[in-house]
Order: structure tokens, then C-alpha cells, then sequence
């Protein structure tokens, strides 16, 4: 049973909410909610419950009782500044949406969903990420971007599923060489950051199809990058790179290079690459 009351100004959970049996998608999304009741927990057959868009500041300890929780969306406007410890009872849980809230510490009761799949930060106040993300083992797809991240932790490279890192508008200098563990990633997105440099074992990232580093401060790119050889789109706008390693001319399933706003000296095998049909901008 399906449940939904969104837009209605609601500032407290509908009385029929209580008396509805089996109910397993609760959608409150779009309201003036404050506070979620302790009586929540009571709901114990949910597998959605979606509080998007509402004004929550904390949760009840007794979200913890809806052991098949799959989806909790709290993002967009509410207010949350940590999660409680009983959250870690979730363990059904597979979609956490946090987008957009007052989170400056991350949550470390995260790092024990151990069946998340998907993650959604963004739009906080991070600073730094748990040393035990890597625990989210089954994690495939990780959105940070803008929080005010100066560094990642080398434990990054235990998210052994991970296909997709959303990182852009952070803070970030460096990346850890842990990255290139990431053997299933597909999309890397490190758009706004403060990058000089990239370790040489992002070339180990060999799935890798979608790469953006636009509005960072790279000088240069390794020599590794050669080895990323499904690579289709490469996003290089406005860096200060002056060269680039030839081998990326070799790029065999590259279809978009992008060096607007550098200075990169023309060569030949940029010519070769675009007679080859890929789309470059300069």
C-alpha cells in the first residue's frame, strides 16, 4: 500500500497514516514537517519513505525499527546536522538521499549500511569523508559535489562496485592513489576543483567512459592516462595545460576532447584524432 500527501503545508504526520495496514511507501515530501513522531517506527512494513523538501531538523531513534527501509529520501531543504546511531539497523537500506541539508561531519553510522548502493550528499558542509567509507562495499554510485572536501581518504579505493564519483565544486588538491582500485567505475566528475596534478594510477581506471576535469589548475596530465581505453569523452576546459601526452592521441573509443580555455601547443595527432571522428574543441 502506497501512501502519498505532498504541497498540503502539512506540519505534522496525517492521523490515517497510523491506521493504513501493510503500508509500504509512505511520500510526505514537499511539506512544513519539523519533526518525524517516535511512532514511525511502528511502521515496520515500509520500504519507502520519502520526506523530501520539508523542514526536518533531527530523527527519531526509532527510525531504526523499519528493517526493510530501501529507500530514505530527506534531501532539499531540510535541516539535518547528523543521523542517529540507530540508522546502522537498516541494513535493507539500498538509497540514502541527504542532498542539500547542514551536514558539516559525515555521518559515520553511514559507513555500517552495508548494503547502500547509492549515496547523495551534496549541497552540504563536508569537509572531510570517514576513513571507513571503503566499508560500502556494494556502493555504486557516490555524490559529493559541492561540499567544501579538501582531500579523500585512501580508503575510498574498498568501493569495489562504485561506477559513478560526483566530486565536483569541492575544495579538492590532490586525489588519493587509491583511486585507481576503482576497477568498475564509469563516470569520474572532479569539475571545480583545485587539482594540480593527477596520480598515475588513474590510469588503472580502464573502465573508465566519462572523465571531467574542467576548471581545476592541472599543468599536466600522466602518462598513465594512455591506458583508460574506453574512454569516450575527455573534459579538459579551463586549466593551465600547455601539453598533453601524445598516447592520447591513441585513445582508441575517444569521441570528445575538450582543451577550450588552455594553451595547449597544436600537434599532429591532434589533427590525426579528429580525422579519426573525434569531436575536438580548442
Amino acid at each position: 500500500m502506497e501512501y502519498k500527501c505532498t504541497h498540503q503545508g502539512l506540519q505534522q504526520v496525517p492521523d490515517e497514516v497510523w491506521t493504513l495496514p501493510s503500508l509500504h511507501r509512505l511520500d510526505l515530501g514537499e511539506n512544513q514537517l519539523e519533526t518525524l513522531p517516535e511512532r514511525i517506527g511502528n511502521l515496520t512494513t515500509l520500504t519507502h519513505l520519502l520526506v523530501y523538501n520539508n523542514r526536518l531538523r533531527e530523527l527519531p531513534h526509532s527510525i531504526g525499527q523499519l528493517v526493510y527501509l530501501e529507500v530514505l529520501d530527506l534531501s532539499h531543504e531540510n535541516r539535518l546536522h547528523h543521523l542517529p546511531e540507530s540508522l546502522a539497523a537498516l541494513q535493507a537500506l539500498q538509497f540514502l538521499y541527504l542532498a542539500d541539508n547542514e551536514v558539516s561531519a559525515f555521518p559515520p553510522v553511514i559507513t555500517r549500511l552495508r548494503n547502500l548502493r547509492y549515496l547523495n550528499l551534496t549541497d552540504n558542509h563536508l569537509r572531510t569523508i570517514d576513513e571507513r567509507i571503503g566499508d560500502l562495499s556494494q556502493l555504486w554510485e557516490l555524490r559529493l559535489y559541492h561540499n567544501q572536501l579538501t582531500a579523500l581518504p585512501e580508503s575510498l579505493g574498498g568501493l569495489a562496485e562504485l561506477r559513478e564519483l560526483h566530486l565536483m565544486h569541492n575544495q579538492l588538491e590532490t586525489l588519493p592513489a587509491s583511486l585507481g582500485q576503482l576497477k568498475k567505475l564509469r563516470k569520474l566528475f572532479l569539475r571545480g576543483n583545485r587539482l594540480t596534478t593527477l596520480p598515475e594510477s588513474i590510469g588503472d581506471l580502464t573502465g573508465l567512459v566519462e572523465l571531467d576535469l574542467r576548471d581545476n589548475a592541472l599543468t599536466a596530465l600522466p602518462e598513465s592516462i594512455s591506458r583508460l581505453v574506453n574512454l569516450t569523452d575527455l573534459d579538459l576546459r579551463s586549466n593551465h595545460l600547455t601539453t598533453l601526452p601524445a598516447s592520447v592521441g591513441k585513445l582508441p573509443r575517444l569521441q570528445k576532447l575538450d582543451l577550450r580555455w588552455n594553451q595547449v601547443t597544436h600537434t599532429a595527432w591532434i589533427d590525426e584524432l579528429e580525422t579519426r571522428g573525434c569531436v575536438i574543441y580548442r
